[in-house]
């Protein structure tokens, strides 16, 4: 028998966060999320509970838990896009139809209850957070910031109605074998035809308390068209920079200036820290931040999270500017190449910048959609 249990109790909150761990002990690609991070999503003052509702549920059958799930209205998504949709995310379980339908159907209910009429998903508070359910790359190096899962989870998703939202895909960069040096002059002669200035903070003291802020509003005007994107207020961004800057190192972070000392392009780029995550099972010990300090000092691999450029300057070949900057990075150095993260399967415009590399797909990643039946929540 298949029972459903809504997470309230600190041993229960232990026991969602450690299934999927359980679950993937052994495979060599999946890579665990920060164990004492987790925890955060079930306090009061976390910054999303304050502008979202959410729930965790378990699945237990024969008194094992199976299954975990998390749903999540946020609200700020509907108003911006005027929807009434239901975000699940944190979804894991063993491979039974059974205990993922009833994991779904509980979230359905609980949904719309609050008036919401669709469920989407894997997508988190944001789009700055694990998204997606891998479909195609299982056997691909994962990244930190991105989600691996069973190949069956697809089969159980689509049983239990959901069809296809929209996919992104990932690609991994190599130093194209030709014309790279010509790719970054180039870069340098649009700098200055246009007046701008690369510019790279000295310290992460510097890159917080002087330019996060306007990393994460560039975020928003250069990214704020692009499915499941959310309004980001101050509270949230202090949040994501007190993850970011455990990570990051200041000179991972190109940003162009214009001359009026206005932020009009940035990449955000992580060493990979997937490898050593996974020798640690998630945990901060002594052991995992020796490792992180190497890997940060010489990283075999990078990670692109994101680069944004104003609207305004597009046209202006500032991205081809960004592109240098990336072939420059993989040319130097012990880095052997640059892992992307999500990018949407139709946003050509970034995709064709891709082709100054030597690339490979490797990876792809679905949202899924489904309506609810508000009456019955099924």
């Amino acid at each position: 028998m298949i029972r459903i249990r809504e997470v309230r109790t600190k041993k229960e909150q232990r026991a969602f966060v450690q299934f999927p761990n359980r679950l993937y002990k052994g495979n060599p690609y999946y890579v665990p999320m920060i164990y004492s991070g987790e925890f955060n999503i079930f306090k009061p003052d976390y910054p999303f509970n304050k502008v979202c509702d959410s729930v965790c549920y378990l699945a237990l059958k024969d008194g094992r838990v199976v299954g975990r799930i998390q749903g999540i209205v946020q609200k700020d998504a509907n108003a911006k896009w005027g929807q009434k949709r239901v975000r699940f995310t944190r979804f894991d379980t063993i491979n039974d139809v059974n205990v993922a339908a009833a994991l779904f159907r509980t979230v359905e209910k609980w949904a719309a209850a609050r008036g919401m009429n669709e469920i989407v998903g894997p997508l988190g508070y944001s789009d700055l957070e694990r998204e997606g359910l891998l479909i195609e790359g299982f056997e691909e190096p994962q990244t930190f910031e991105e989600q691996y899962n069973y190949p069956y989870y697809q089969w159980l998703i689509e049983a239990y109605g959901f069809r296809k939202d929209v996919d992104w895909v990932e690609t991994q960069l190599r130093a194209p074998e030709e014309n790279g040096d010509q790719l970054i002059k180039i870069s340098q002669k649009l700098l200055d035809r246009f007046g701008l200035e690369l510019y790279l903070a000295e310290s992460n003291q510097e890159l917080i308390d002087e330019h996060m802020q306007g990393v994460f509003r560039l975020i928003e005007t250069s990214y704020s068209g692009l499915y499941g994107t959310v309004p980001l207020n101050r509270e949230t961004i202090d949040n994501y920079i007190k993850d970011f800057k455990t990570i990051v190192r200041p000179h991972d972070i190109p940003m162009i200036y214009d001359k009026d000392h206005r932020l009009v392009a940035f990449a955000l780029l992580f060493p990979s820290i997937a490898e050593i995550v996974q020798q640690s099972g998630g945990h901060i010990t002594p052991a995992f931040l020796y490792r992180l300090q190497k890997v940060k000092k010489h990283p075999k691999v990078i990670d692109l999270g994101l680069i944004g450029v104003l609207p305004e300057y597009e046209s202006k070949g500032v991205v081809m500017v960004m592109i240098g900057l990336l072939v420059n990075l993989i040319c130097e150095g012990e880095l052997d190449h640059v892992e992307t993260n999500l990018m949407l399967e139709d946003n050509y415009n970034v995709l064709n910048l891709l082709k100054h590399f030597d690339k490979r797909q490797n990876k792809r990643r679905r949202c899924f959609r489904k309506s609810i039946d508000i009456k019955n929540g099924k």
